[in-house]
């Protein structure tokens, strides 16, 4: 949602937002290449001006519920080598989207590919006023903050749970958080937490 209601138009806010944001529809992001993983800067997939929009061709890899997606934001570079921003919908010629087994790590996760092979995309579809790789990593970061404040709210959890099983656990006949290597722990514990916020 972040890169439609950061760089998309009024129409395509109105068009997209309001089905992801309830959950209708599910969406996805595409960036990471088959060969180029983190070094979106040497991305090979390609958008081809032609009548009323573009022809997208290549293929984006490790993309958390692109085979369940309704919506694919994609990132392509264009006939300037600018790269740019589409809006794909499930179902149009040309773009599948197969699920990834076998993975080590992530497995909660739907991961798959996009493979566009020469999808038509109107006019309507590009983010009009973005080019080069500000609109990916505006998106990302987002992203990542979001990652970063979930892991400090799990790091919390943790810590108000450990801390109230020292006050709860009885050991020699006194609770195990009047021992003070246990406070010095959850006093480490909290300064870290701190640190990262």
């Amino acid at each position: 949602m972040v890169p439609i209601n950061e760089f998309g138009t009024e129409a395509q806010k109105q068009k997209y937002l309001p089905k992801l944001a309830s959950g209708e529809w599910i969406g996805c992001f595409g960036l990471t290449e088959p060969n180029h993983g983190s070094d979106p800067g040497a991305m090979i997939t390609r958008a081809r001006k032609v009548d009323g929009g573009y022809r997208l061709s290549g293929s984006k890899m490790w993309i958390t519920n692109s085979p369940i997606a309704d919506v694919f934001v994609v990132w392509a570079k264009d006939d300037a080598g600018d790269i740019r921003g589409f809006v794909l919908e499930k179902g149009w010629q040309g773009l599948s989207a197969p699920v990834i087994h076998g993975k080590v790590g992530l497995r909660a996760s739907i991961t798959g590919e996009i493979v566009m092979d020469n999808v038509f995309v109107p006019e309507e579809n590009i983010f009009p006023d973005v080019r080069g790789l500000k609109g990916p990593f505006t998106c990302l970061n987002s992203a990542r903050y979001g990652i970063s404040w979930g892991a400090l709210g799990a790091a919390e959890f943790c810590w108000h749970t450990a801390r109230q099983y020292t006050l709860d656990r009885q050991q020699f006949g006194r609770p195990l958080a009047a021992n003070q290597l246990i406070q010095k722990k959850l006093a480490d514990m909290q300064t870290e937490i701190t640190m990262a916020l």
